[in-house]
């Protein structure tokens, strides 16, 4: 009942992700805009063809000729997009027949997504370009495949376990980070059995993996927390397996198991379960895509963290005892290759703080 991203948000992502230099939206110039700035970020060039009133009636295939063939000549791009959009897609523009009129010296992939595609999940359009992706010859189909089974998993997710379950769920921005810090850094003092699980999308995991990035030393030198991630460095197309390289490089504690990639959040929650279950666990502190990681199945004090305020009542609803959330993770990620400041993350520090005063005094 509540907006949720729309499948032309994730065929921006997406392409993103195959390392377009330039995507040209195919509707009206306030179609999806704030995701196509924040691409921007990412050094991704996003143009549209500013479709108008005349053109949903008239048609705007010279208009999408015109305009692919002005951002080459602009940019100069290797590899280009075409994201549909509700008002060309519904019309039925001929795409393919654009990129062959305009003859570019490059590889254009054009993906006829629009808001209303499949069942109007999102991931739906993260699909309609890695299958386009393969018809241009950009990515094998073996990993089309691999990534469409991993799309898949994350809408059941969604739907059984998230905030697409069809019912209405008010924004809540959980409990109060400094309290729960606190829960978390007192654990550590006192030698409880503490676990860390990254369990993060793409980009993202550069605020998510901030949480763990603090010198365990300073609380309990001989306590030291297990940490398990989705940080493979080896699978997903090469942005993300980057990023997997670069946080591993900048955290200041190793991993103690990886449990799948960066793409791969819908399944390596449980694959961090299995590897957690007989560790006899005081405390468990799951970040990213916490929904994922079946929280069910550990009788023991745990915390969530999310960057839904939707996502809060499901996952208290779900078992964890407690849920803070950080705000505009996808915003602060953009165009970054470093781990970026989370709130929690903050939080944790400064009660390792407060921790060495009272020592002190």
């Amino acid at each position: 009942m509540h907006p949720r991203p729309s499948p032309i948000a994730a065929t921006l992502y997406t392409l993103r992700d195959m390392n377009v230099d330039v995507i040209v939206m195919h509707g009206p110039t306030g179609c999806c805009f704030r995701t196509a700035r924040l691409l921007e970020s990412d050094g991704v060039r996003v143009v549209t063809t500013g479709m108008s009133e005349n053109d949903f009636i008239l048609g705007a295939g010279e208009k999408l000729v015109d305009t692919l063939t002005e951002a080459y000549d602009m940019f100069h791009p290797k590899l280009m997009g075409i994201a549909g959009t509700c008002a060309s897609m519904i019309i039925g523009e001929d795409l393919k027949e654009a990129i062959a009129t305009a003859d570019l010296p490059c590889t254009v992939i054009p993906v006829e997504s629009h808001g209303g595609s499949g069942e109007g999940d999102n991931t739906v359009g993260a699909i309609m370009v890695l299958d386009a992706a393969v018809e241009c010859g950009v990515i094998p189909r073996s990993e089309a495949d691999r990534q469409i089974e991993m799309l898949e998993k994350a809408t059941e997710v969604e739907k059984t376990r998230g905030m697409a379950q069809g019912k209405y769920i008010k924004p809540n921005f959980g409990d109060s980070k400094e309290n729960v810090a606190k829960i978390v850094v007192k654990a550590l003092k006192d030698g409880k059995k503490v676990a860390f699980v990254l369990n993060v999308k793409k980009e993202t995991s550069y605020l998510f993996s901030d949480i763990i990035n603090f010198d365990y030393t300073k609380i309990n030198p001989d306590n030291r927390p297990v940490f398990a991630a989705n940080l493979d460095e080896n699978i997903g197309l090469p942005r993300i397996r980057q990023h997997a390289v670069n946080i591993k490089s900048q955290l200041e504690i190793q991993t103690d198991f990886i449990t799948g990639g960066l793409d791969e959040y819908p399944v390596t929650g449980d694959v961090a379960a299995e590897f957690l279950k007989d560790k006899d666990l005081d405390l468990i502190i799951v970040f990213g895509v916490p929904h994922a990681f079946p929280i069910e199945e550990f009788d023991t004090e745990s915390v969530a963290v999310t960057d839904g305020p939707r996502l809060v009542e499901p996952l208290k609803e779900l078992g964890y005892t407690h849920v803070v959330a950080e705000l505009d993770a996808h915003s602060k990620t953009l165009g970054t290759d470093e781990i970026v400041f989370s709130d929690f993350g903050s939080m944790i520090r400064s009660a390792i703080g407060w921790l060495e005063n009272d020592n002190h005094n």
